[in-house]
């Protein structure tokens, strides 16, 4: 029997959310925020952002560098008892393979996959003690289908999708769940700035013949995030108007 509170209702529960004070990120914390969930607005910048999305939601925003096991393991810690954790802190440093630099990739391996290993280490132990969890990775569709000039965002983002499978595996006996929504073209900063031919060839290749919003991702994470989704885990949820058909 589900509990009362209406679909996807994840009231009651314990949320952090990394890079979460723009963009798709602040999408799903006031998606979960109210859907009735305590958030734990995290991220490196944007603060301003970051407590304006927490004082809508009655949550809390924190500072930290996810790409620092450190930092990854005291914002975890920090959070107290999570019943929720949706990783979607990324960057990217596009360019072609030649002209790439070694800190290029680096930093795009670090903040986007690496980032994921040190919260979910950090998460998983409490998790499985409490028999229970939901952990929602944010991947991309570049992860599933590449695309050129950005082979350290797709790496990052594929290696998303195998991290989350075995950790879906590794977990599952305890109870915790683990899932991917990997966005197709989502309106954000980073396409607001692309030039008009660049959209239309997005939207082109899209059947729904528009641009994703960062809610469409967000409404996503809440469904996996609840209960209607607790025969989930290890899926890779594509939200991407059928771009990756």
């Amino acid at each position: 029997m589900r509990p009362e509170g209406g679909f996807c209702s994840l009231e009651g529960k314990t949320a952090l959310v990394t890079g979460g004070s723009r963009g798709i990120g602040r999408a799903i914390a006031l998606e979960l925020g109210h859907a009735g969930a305590n958030v734990i607005v995290g991220y490196r910048t944007g603060q301003d952002e970051a407590e304006s999305v927490a004082t809508e939601i009655g949550g809390n925003a924190v500072r930290a560098d996810v790409s620092d096991p450190e930092s990854a393991r005291e914002l975890v810690e920090g959070a107290g008892d999570l019943d929720i954790l949706v990783n979607n802190a990324g960057i990217t440093r596009d360019g072609l393979i030649a002209r790439m630099s070694d800190d290029d990739w680096r930093d795009v391996l670090d903040t986007n996959l690496s980032s994921m290993f040190y919260t979910c280490r950090a998460a998983a132990r409490p998790m499985m003690k409490r028999r229970g969890g939901a952990i929602v990775n944010v991947s991309s569709i570049v992860g599933v289908h590449g695309n050129p000039g950005q082979t350290n965002y797709g790496a990052a983002k594929a290696g998303i999708i195998g991290f989350t499978k075995s950790l879906a595996r590794e977990l599952g006996s305890r109870g915790v769940r683990a899932n991917v929504v990997a966005p197709g073209y989502v309106t954000t900063q980073l396409t607001d700035v692309l030039p008009d031919e660049a959209k239309a060839a997005m939207l082109g290749a899209t059947p729904l013949g528009r641009l994703g919003d960062p809610e469409d991702v967000a409404g996503a994470v809440r469904f996996l995030c609840s209960d209607e989704a607790s025969f989930i885990t290890g899926e890779v949820l594509l939200v991407d108007g059928g771009l990756g058909m």
